[in-house]
């Protein structure tokens, strides 16, 4: 009987592991930044068309490799113009990719797991629970599949041109829980023979693992923003389950660390606003005795409803009301605007077709009844 040997998805390989590769099949090592200018500057994944490699390296890329990214289920147009993907990642799970046009920018915001562990009382993903961590060519191919469409749905030809400017790891999962494939997504990213993206232009977030936060900062040290969500540790352990493992202290510590390697002098903190548990002036003044000594602005997002999430959207005046504290105290403070809610694409909307395999729903529900009672007590 033949036995078939599995074909490498060269989109798992990043800089180094494709010269590795390269020099591994006899290339030389410009060979693999060729490839690496074929297949992520030029959004390329036809070996035929990558017209400077040798035809006996294209043979031997056919035979042995691929460039595989994950494939739409759907693909979904926002009347505000935001754009969003679902992407089949096997055995019955899918993930979301959103595309936020702006006049000065091209946003992607990308997942990097098939669900997430982390629990969040406000996001539809966590309500849906874990499945597993998406590999770098899942990660990485959502950013080639949607700059490749969307060139080609424009018209763009000069690779220089590029669609897609900023790079925000926000979409479904906690980035830091698979650092491994993040930093080699990253690395694609930043790659001067790849996307070319700044460090500025490209942001993880993290619920807040003060470990993994450090070893980012180690490897790829990307903007970075927080979510933050709580000013005490009694309210954040309520929404936020991963705060009794990481407590508000070793959090700000960890931010402290990281800035001494940020590209940016700053650390953002996400801070959405539920309608009656967390959304009032105490909560405001209390933040800003927290992040005392951390240089940080605020991303405020008024919470978005989901089916049977119990939770309410803050009134427009306490949100006006909660900002102007902020910036009142020297604080820069933004508030997010709502994009992609008539596609479910708005911050914490983001839920796929996931599985849930860890009785999410089952502790959520009794996180609501806990959240029900703090809130009737304060």
């Amino acid at each position: 009987m033949t036995q078939t040997t599995e074909r490498v998805n060269l989109l798992d390989l990043d800089r180094e592991g494709l010269i590795a590769f390269c020099e591994q099949m006899g290339e030389k090592r410009f060979r693999a930044i060729q490839l690496l200018r074929w297949i992520h500057r030029h959004c390329v994944g036809d070996f035929e068309k990558m017209t400077d490699l040798a035809k006996s390296f294209r043979a031997k890329l056919i035979a042995q490799t691929e460039i595989k990214a994950p494939v739409p289920i759907w693909d979904k147009k926002s009347t505000d113009g935001t754009r969003k993907w679902l992407f089949d990642v096997g055995n019955g799970n899918a993930v979301e990719t959103v595309f936020i046009p702006e006049d000065d920018r091209g946003t992607l915001c990308v997942s990097t797991q098939a669900g997430c562990a982390m629990g969040c009382l406000f996001c539809s993903t966590g309500k849906q629970g874990f499945n597993r961590n998406l590999k770098t060519s899942e990660i990485i191919g959502q950013l080639w599949h949607a700059e490749k469409t969307l060139r080609e749905d424009l018209g763009v030809t000069d690779p220089a041109d590029r669609v897609i400017s900023n790079v925000v790891l926000m979409g479904m999962g906690e980035p830091l829980q698979n650092l491994d494939n993040v930093v080699a997504a990253l690395k694609l990213m930043l790659d001067d023979n790849g996307y070319g993206l700044s460090r500025r232009r490209v942001t993880v977030s993290t619920c807040g693992l003060t470990l993994q936060m450090d070893k980012l900062a180690a490897a790829v040290p990307v903007a970075l923003a927080v979510s933050l969500h709580a000013p005490t540790d009694e309210l954040r352990d309520q929404i936020m389950p991963i705060n009794k493992k990481h407590p508000l202290a070793d959090l700000m510590a960890a931010c402290k660390r990281y800035l001494a390697h940020a590209p940016r002098d700053y650390i953002t903190f996400e801070y959405i606003l539920l309608g009656g548990v967390n959304d009032r002036l105490e909560h405001a003044k209390a933040l800003v005795k927290l992040v005392k000594g951390v240089s940080c602005k605020f991303n405020l997002i008024p919470f978005n409803p989901f089916p049977d999430s119990d939770l309410r959207k803050p009134d427009l005046a306490d949100v006006k009301a909660f900002q102007d504290y902020l910036i009142g105290q020297g604080i820069v403070t933004t508030v997010r605007k709502t994009r992609g809610d008539d596609i479910d694409a708005a911050c914490g909307q983001l839920a796929g077709n996931i599985k849930d395999k860890t009785r999410r729903a089952e502790r959520l529900a009794q996180q609501k009844a806990q959240l029900t009672f703090l809130v009737k007590e304060a």
